[in-house]
């Protein structure tokens, strides 16, 4: 089966409701050898990935409870409307690309899924901490002209049957359809900084960048935190900062790792308070070791990692400083009480913050890292 047609197929099992694994890549492939080199576009994303930093701003408590910045105040109402885009995004979850008024396109993503639900916290702790994240808006109300039904499932078969280039109507533009309380997604502000293979950036790749151990380190921290299990190269982004950024004609000056697509957090298995809380955050608390091999895709791009005394503090620091209020609004604004996931204690704000503060004392309590 080619590659095209299992991604078309993954799709709608999905989203008719069989639990499909996200698609994408997990190999390491720092083994496969090109025998006519790296090309100038692979030096430069190499170069720019060994000078990336990680953060692009300090702790902000206040980011955590708030919406995302909209400069043009429409994605912050809680009516949007767009005009559907004909196109296939891929993956596995219900999702489709929409474009406002002024013509700009956005991201939505419909129906029961915890990947909703999930972005929108995941991004908003990371704003908080300092880290770069696309911004997810919580839309109470979404109008799409001319989409149909199920537009994620109409892409993928419009795609896989070939019919992209038919001037085929889904639905006439005079047609209304509502979705209800989906996400919508703009990317971070920055050129992404890839190559004639690599979209983005794996964990083990973080052996070669020159950061300050402690920020890699923390970075590290927060991603096991989460429980970011999905870290295929595809979910991590590397962006400049530089403005403009020409791909074959710019060497980036200011390079930041980001983590994107943040959906599959909170669990392992997607906003599951049960598992989350359950998770341990150490492999060996003793080592400060963290790893991501009991979870699917045994930590997929996720090398096992010891993290220094250094980070651990300043991690556990930052994410202990959020008051209870902050926590459960935080919650609350990304819609958890409204999500069930395997077990009804889903609906539990105050079971998401002891969760919560359980992990942050995993961090901090006992005796400093044995290195």
């Amino acid at each position: 089966m080619s590659g095209r047609a299992f991604g078309t197929c993954a799709g709608v099992l999905a989203a008719v409701g069989f639990y499909v694994l996200p698609s994408g890549s997990y190999r390491d492939l720092t083994a496969e050898h090109d025998p006519s080199g790296p090309s100038i576009a692979a030096m430069r994303r190499d170069d720019a990935l060994r000078r990336a930093r990680t953060r692009v701003g300090d702790f902000n408590r206040d980011t955590l409870i708030a919406e995302p910045p909209d400069p043009k105040g429409v994605l912050t109402q809680d009516e949007v409307s767009c005009t559907l885009v004909r196109h296939a995004p891929g993956g596995t979850s219900l999702k489709f690309d929409c474009a406002i008024d002024d013509g700009e396109v956005i991201r939505v993503k419909y129906g029961h899924q915890p990947e909703i639900h999930a972005e929108v916290a995941a991004t908003r702790l990371l704003s908080a901490l300092g880290y770069a994240a696309d911004r997810v808006y919580m839309v109470r109300r979404l109008h799409c002209r001319g989409c149909p039904m199920n537009p994620f499932v109409t892409m993928l078969l419009l795609d896989a049957f070939g019919q992209f280039g038919r001037d085929m109507p889904l639905a006439t533009d005079k047609v209304q359809r509502d979705f209800e309380w989906v996400s919508v997604e703009r990317k971070f502000d920055a050129a992404p900084i890839e190559d004639e293979t690599r979209e983005g950036w794996a964990w083990w790749e973080l052996r070669d960048v020159e950061a300050p151990r402690e920020d890699l380190d923390a970075f590290r921290l927060i991603a096991a935190f989460l429980a970011h299990w999905d870290n295929k190269a595809d979910n991590q982004r590397l962006v400049c900062m530089d403005q403009p950024f020409a791909e074959h004609a710019h060497v980036c000056r200011d390079s930041v790792l980001m983590i994107q697509d943040v959906g599959a957090t909170f669990g392992p298995t997607k906003v599951n308070l049960s598992q989350w809380r359950h998770v341990p955050v150490w492999a060996d608390r003793a080592t400060c070791t963290v790893s991501m091999h009991a979870m699917p895709y045994r930590g997929a791009t996720f090398s096992d990692a010891q993290i220094s005394d250094e980070a651990r503090v300043r991690v556990g620091t930052e994410l202990a400083a959020f008051r209870d209020a902050d926590l459960r609004k935080w919650f609350a604004n990304a819609r958890f009480p409204q999500f069930y996931e395997s077990t009804d204690d889903g609906k539990d704000l105050d079971g998401w913050v002891a969760a919560y503060r359980d992990r942050v004392a995993q961090i901090l309590n006992a005796d400093p890292c044995l290195q």
